[in-house]
């Protein structure tokens, strides 16, 4: 049994990378606290297998196909959900892609392409929701990083250094965002 949070009941959630993995389970446990969830993902399969698997709930979660590599379209998707579900309180900027490279296979294509899925969109997220949340009074902002540069982890030299770069990210926003709960 997972514990119930009244609080969580109503509240709009944005989660992104929300069709597989950490982000499905997201979608599905917010869904189960009564939250009305949307997510975007680039995998239209899985999200709508996500959605139909989730479809009886309370507020059935809505999926936006999507790449939030794009910002146009990662701005387009979170205005659909913003217009179908209400402003948004909590974003789980997720989505992200952990390929193992190495130093000498990156090109500045793949530097590019890695950084935008596991440091660019989180920002332009962000962007795109705080004055929901300076509306609403308040919300809260959860973004992925990663322990790996701690660790040393080797194998993934841009994955490592954009999650190195979510957590400078978000205490660089800390006192800009004042209304906004990190965690």
């Amino acid at each position: 049994m997972y514990a119930h949070y009244p609080s969580l009941v109503g509240r709009t959630v944005l989660i992104t990378g929300g069709a597989t993995g950490i982000g499905a389970s997201l979608v599905e446990h917010f869904v189960q606290q009564g939250s009305k969830v949307g997510f975007i993902d680039i995998d239209q399969r899985a999200g709508g297998t996500l959605v139909a698997q989730l479809n009886s709930a309370c507020h059935a979660p809505l999926f936006v196909h999507g790449d939030v590599t794009d910002t146009t379209a990662l701005h387009s998707a979170i205005v659909e959900i913003r217009s179908r579900l209400g402003q948004i309180n909590v974003l789980i900027n997720n989505a992200a892609n952990d390929t193992r490279h190495t130093v000498e296979e990156t090109t500045p294509e793949l530097w590019d392409a890695y950084i935008a899925i596991n440091l660019k969109h989180t920002f332009f997220a962000i962007q795109a929701i705080i004055e929901d949340m300076r509306q609403l009074g308040g919300g809260s902002i959860i973004n992925f990083g990663s322990p790996g540069e701690l660790l040393k982890h080797t194998g993934m030299p841009v994955y490592t250094a954009a999650k190195a770069a979510v957590e400078g990210l978000t205490r660089s926003l800390h006192e800009t965002l004042a209304l906004i709960t990190y965690v």
